[in-house]
């Protein structure tokens, strides 16, 4: 999937517009925004540097969605999006103007107002510094925590609860360190139960971005904290993500959070608003 050309609306409507300038080449984006390729703009396609083409037709299509990225398969483009009939979920990779977000029946696994899923990650794995020694990453997504935390990390372990969403991250060009990074180590399977087979004291940073309260109410749970208590390292460092503290719901739920950390051993709570969530020190 590496080789894939993955366009969004933003490609999609620049290779238009230098179409309708009259050029018959122009610079474009093949991996959403990550580098440029040169294209050949022909009158009834777009022909791509790996051999590949589109209609125009299809990047008007795409250049009128955008709530979807799209791949290029045998000439032809299609959605990036899959239903999961494991959890009964309909995930998608919905472009921005950076890193793209994963969705979750609709719902964005990133902030994306006022910032974009790239500076969201970078602000979760700020709060952590230094990231260093072994650090677990409960929940993986798109892989975006993983990867940067790798950075300066000897190892990082991650945990996906459902295989579809690797699938999803399989296309991103975003994601890729995920599956190449010789530090990244991927588990597939439930944080909850995961989290419970570990030996004490086996990580020095836990990086603790479980989905919303509805959707996974176990991870915000006491026998949860008192388990990432029990294998993290002394002195070391959990950042728990909550949400919008300045919204009803993240003030009820981060009161909830700071209140059962303490209750299972952590000694000092510091509530991160820049990253919406809070780092609690063993």
């Amino acid at each position: 999937m590496n080789d894939l050309v993955v366009l969004s609306h933003l490609q999609a409507r620049s290779l238009l517009d230098a179409r309708a300038a009259g050029r018959s080449s122009a610079e474009a984006s093949l991996d959403l925004g990550r580098s440029t390729a040169r294209v050949s703009l022909e009158t009834e396609r777009v022909c791509f540097p790996d051999g590949s083409w589109l209609p125009w037709l299809e990047l008007e299509e795409i250049a009128a969605d955008d709530s979807v990225c799209y791949a290029v398969e045998d000439n032809s483009a299609a959605r990036i999006q899959i239903f999961s009939e494991a959890l009964n979920r309909f995930y998608s990779l919905m472009p921005t103007g950076r890193a793209p977000t994963l969705l979750v029946s609709g719902i964005p696994m990133h902030r994306i107002q006022g910032t974009d899923p790239y500076q969201d990650t970078l602000s979760k794995v700020r709060a952590l510094k230094p990231v260093a020694g072994s650090v677990l990453d409960t929940c993986t997504g798109l892989g975006y925590t993983a990867i940067e935390a790798a950075k300066t990390a000897d190892q990082v372990l991650t945990i996906e609860l459902d295989p579809a969403v690797l699938d999803i991250a399989r296309y991103n060009p975003w994601s890729r360190s995920l599956f190449e990074h010789p530090r990244i180590q991927q588990v597939v399977g439930d944080a909850f139960d995961q989290v419970m087979e570990f030996e004490v004291e086996r990580f020095d940073r836990i990086i603790h971005d479980p989905p919303m309260f509805s959707l996974a109410g176990e991870l915000y749970s006491e026998e949860c904290y008192r388990h990432l208590y029990r294998i993290l390292k002394r002195r070391g460092r959990l950042f728990h993500y909550i949400g919008d503290p300045d919204s009803r719901s993240g003030r009820n739920i981060s009161r909830g959070v700071v209140r059962r950390l303490q209750e299972v051993g952590f000694s000092r709570i510091v509530r991160r608003p820049d990253a919406f969530g809070v780092v609690a020190h063993k």
